[in-house]
């Protein structure tokens, strides 16, 4: 059983640096490229990979590497996703349990991996770090995580005990499929009825979702800035899209949805058909399909 891997960085504008970064981490088959989805708003790439116990870390190390050589954070450049380093997150995902230990196992080695060989400091966040969370790690951002390692509130799981300005830190996990899903809201809703309804759904809202984290975002459209409700559904078998979009409808118009990389086809079940979903492909975007099981 492969494991999947999904490096989040932090470059979504220069299509030749993202492209540069996904081909490393593809590194000499040590992992098979899936996707890559860049965002201009977001200013983030995922990358979503597939690769053997043994063999995904090498993987992983390699392509972070390129990413720091093409990514500055110290240049001022940053998009609406939070974010703390140029190589921001990289979870191992496992398919079932079974795989748990292995997941476990190749994120230590990544995290390890990137901490010595690139001289970025890596913390663990979810369960190989009794359920810290990411949130936690990017309150305040990229700054204030620096500053907190620097004055010994936390310290690096792996590599150097500060943080680079151009590089930030990494923050490394092993976990279950989860899937980052966007609805953009139609106009009049905008940034401000995003974020009311990010608020009023993810969970520990008024209405909250289990498992759901939500944040409003802006983004860029020819005729002005439009809303978005960016969201993580951390329990897909649990909280299908669908459950989601009916949410969201509640309090607003949904003109069209984004799915981020790959995602469990139990998640996917009842979505609504006259629901716009550009660049959906089931044979790349569902995780059985894409791996063939």
């Amino acid at each position: 059983m492969p494991l999947l891997a999904v490096p989040n960085i932090s470059e979504g504008r220069d299509r030749a640096a993202v492209e540069a970064i996904a081909a490393a981490f593809a590194l000499a088959g040590a992992a098979r490229l899936l996707d890559v989805h860049a965002d201009v708003d977001h200013h983030r790439a995922v990358v979503s990979l597939a690769g053997r116990p043994g063999s995904l870390a090498q993987a992983l190390v390699h392509g972070a590497k390129e990413a720091v050589r093409h990514i500055d954070l110290a240049d001022g450049r940053r998009g609406a996703h939070p974010h703390v380093g140029a190589v921001d997150v990289v979870p191992v995902v496992y398919l079932d349990e079974s795989a748990r230990g292995a997941a476990c196992a190749e994120a230590l080695v990544t995290a390890h991996g990137i901490g010595s060989d690139i001289g970025v400091p890596v913390l663990m966040y979810g369960e190989l770090a009794a359920g810290r969370t990411r949130a936690e790690l990017r309150r305040g951002g990229a700054g204030a995580l620096a500053e907190r390692l620097r004055r010994g509130e936390l310290h690096a799981d792996f590599g150097p005990r500060t943080a680079r300005a151009a590089a930030g830190v990494t923050l490394v996990a092993a976990r279950a499929p989860l899937v980052a899903f966007n609805l953009e809201l139609q106009p009049p809703a905008g940034v401000r009825e995003a974020a009311a309804i990010a608020a009023a759904i993810r969970e520990g809202g008024a209405e909250g979702l289990p498992g759901l984290r939500a944040i409003g975002v802006a983004l860029r459209r020819e005729g002005g800035v439009v809303g978005q409700v960016s969201m993580n559904v951390e329990r897909p078998t649990e909280l299908p899209l669908a459950e989601v979009i009916a949410a969201v409808a509640r309090h607003a118009r949904i003109a069209r949805a984004e799915l981020v990389g790959l995602a469990p086809r139990a998640s996917l079940a009842g979505f609504p058909q006259d629901l716009p979903m550009p660049g959906f492909d089931p044979a790349r975007h569902v995780i059985e399909n894409a791996l063939g099981l």
